[in-house]
């Protein structure tokens, strides 16, 4: 090779080296920022999944007393006397003022042995005519019902069962009152948000936001892959720019792994949608009651399952360490170190095999199938017992969702795995070139 073709080489490879590194800290930069705004939507779903549990709702003895409350709140302060009421009542006040003259002159009138009972029986028959009391009845019920019934005594008793209401409330105590209060607190000021109302939206907007720009970080690490292969096409008949362009071709599959492994991959988030009833002619419900949340990446149910007391869960969990998080990397780095070395190194056996042979230990690949196989049969399972809860009728509505899904991680995962394969199959042209 003349020194010409050598200059013309070098640079052809710095060319390379500069377009490949540009598209490698593009990928990485994306990369960085899907696991920094999976692991935002994680949180987020988390605060939210907290404020909005069912031992803070449904299970609250608090929940229940202010909702109940404000039902009876409204019903004191709406209540009001109409015509055919006071009818009703005067009818009864009547009734018991009839009965009460009838049953006091009877007591006065009935045989008397002491000289005192005598003369207060003289007394009454001489100044008292039962029938006249009878006949004055009626306007003294009418009187007595005007007075209850005014504005003034109404709004007495308005305040004398409210003031008792409120004695209840306070008697009624909830052991997470205090935990909830705190939290809640920390929240508002977190958020900058003043009630629950707008700490629910503000939540539910943040994570939409986030999950939306996960997605589109995760299509430009695909689209940097992609570029990536388009350049092998492009010179697939430069043979002296194979290896440099293999080695470089192993970063962004490193890169794939390592967000792929550490952002969240599942989701599984079980709530109770609506819950409505009726009390006293009122609706009374609560809303987006989270029964179930977990948000985990593989290293996070790698640690998980490490850190169970189950001897069988540990070794599962480290040996899905070893086959699915360890293997793949020191795969890629042997790889490199066999393609781009001399030959005492790439023919190390301990290389060679690791960058040849071990491809049948990898279980990255079966790790993705059982993710998914996983994720249909866990949301066929909430499903399934989630419709169990439903409920329509007997003034009851209950109605449950699940919110599971696929996180961002899974699918940077799945991009390494078939970007992973590919490597294989060029590594075997770039073995043959070599040899």
């Amino acid at each position: 090779m003349t020194p010409t073709d050598r200059k013309k080489n070098l640079r052809a490879n710095l060319a390379l080296l500069l377009g490949l590194g540009v598209l490698l800290a593009v990928e990485a930069w994306c990369g960085y920022r899907l696991y920094h705004f999976a692991k935002q939507q994680q949180r987020l779903k988390q605060d939210y999944s907290v404020v909005n549990s069912i031992t803070f709702g449904i299970f609250s003895v608090d929940s229940w007393r202010d909702k109940i409350s404000g039902v009876l709140d409204s019903q004191v302060n709406a209540f009001h006397v109409t015509k055919k009421q006071k009818k009703e009542l005067q009818a009864q006040v009547e009734k018991q003022l009839h009965q009460l003259v009838a049953k006091t002159a009877d007591e006065i009138n009935k045989p008397q042995k002491s000289l005192g009972g005598k003369l207060k029986k003289l007394a009454f028959n001489a100044v008292v005519d039962v029938d006249t009391l009878q006949a004055l009845v009626p306007s003294f019920a009418h009187t007595i019902v005007l007075r209850l019934t005014n504005p003034a005594s109404t709004n007495r008793l308005k305040g004398i069962v409210t003031g008792k209401l409120d004695q209840l409330e306070q008697q009624t105590y909830d052991s997470t009152a205090e935990a909830y209060h705190t939290l809640i607190v920390h929240l508002y000021k977190k958020y900058h948000v003043a009630d629950a109302y707008r700490l629910n939206q503000t939540l539910v907007q943040q994570v939409k936001a986030v999950h939306r720009i996960s997605y589109q970080y995760a299509y430009a690490m695909f689209a940097c892959v992609l570029l990536a292969l388009g350049l092998w096409w492009l010179l697939r008949k430069q043979v002296h720019l194979q290896t440099m362009l293999f080695v470089i071709s192993l970063l962004p599959a490193l890169v794939l792994l390592l967000v792929g492994i550490s952002a969240p991959i599942i989701e599984v988030d079980a709530r109770i949608g609506t819950m409505h009833f009726q009390i006293l002619g009122q609706e009374v419900g609560f809303q987006n009651q989270v029964l179930f949340f977990q948000s985990k990446s593989l290293t996070g149910i790698v640690s998980t399952l490490i850190a169970q007391t189950k001897p069988d869960a540990v070794l599962v969990g480290i040996l899905v360490m070893l086959f699915v998080i360890i293997l793949p990397v020191l795969m890629l780095v042997a790889t490199g170190l066999h393609v781009s070395c001399g030959n005492k190194i790439s023919d190390n056996k301990i290389i060679k095999y690791l960058a040849l042979e071990s491809g049948k230990w990898n279980m990255a690949d079966v790790m993705v199938v059982g993710i998914m196989m996983t994720y249909i049969g866990l949301n066929g399972i909430l499903k399934s017992q989630l419709s169990g809860l439903n409920m329509h009728g007997g003034g009851l509505t209950l109605v449950t969702t699940n919110n599971s899904y696929l996180q961002p991680g899974y699918l940077v995962f799945v991009g390494y795995v078939i970007y992973e394969t590919l490597l294989r199959k060029i590594l075997k042209h770039v073995t043959a070139l070599r040899c």
